[in-house]
């Protein structure tokens, strides 16, 4: 019975408030309110803003090599997914370092393979970018 009320009751934060969800038009400002924390949460770490630099450069050496208008889409994309795993090994850090505050095995393989992913996304941005301004 009392697996019941709490599969009924509304979600609580962690001051004990009770979390309302927000609908209709609302929602949609409320997420786009979540995705600039998470922003400005990534903005924190140095490789995030390194990232970003370098996709800035990477937008001017385009241009000055006079890059198609498909070969900057698709470095615009590459850089997005970067970004996108980025805060996907952000995420997956904090949540290792507030479960497991402690030095674990799994913790450890859970960060490494969290920057594995952003080092595949690094040498497909590069590739893509040295071929496009090389060949």
């Amino acid at each position: 019975m009392a697996d019941e009320k709490r599969r009924d009751a509304a979600p609580i934060d962690e001051t004990g408030n009770p979390i309302r969800k927000e609908t209709g038009v609302a929602h949609f400002f409320a997420a786009a309110r979540y995705s600039l924390q998470g922003f400005l949460r990534l903005y924190e770490e140095p490789a995030f803003r390194h990232e970003l630099l370098a996709f800035g450069a990477g937008l001017v050496l385009l241009w000055l090599v006079g890059a198609s208008f498909g070969e900057v889409v698709t470095y615009l994309v590459l850089m997005l997914l970067l970004f996108a795993v980025e805060a996907l090994n952000t995420a997956i850090e904090e949540l290792v370092d507030r479960v497991s505050p402690e030095i674990s095995t799994v913790g450890r393989n859970a960060k490494d393979l969290g920057s594995f992913a952003v080092f595949c996304l690094l040498v497909a941005n590069a590739g893509f970018f040295a071929y496009t301004i090389f060949f």
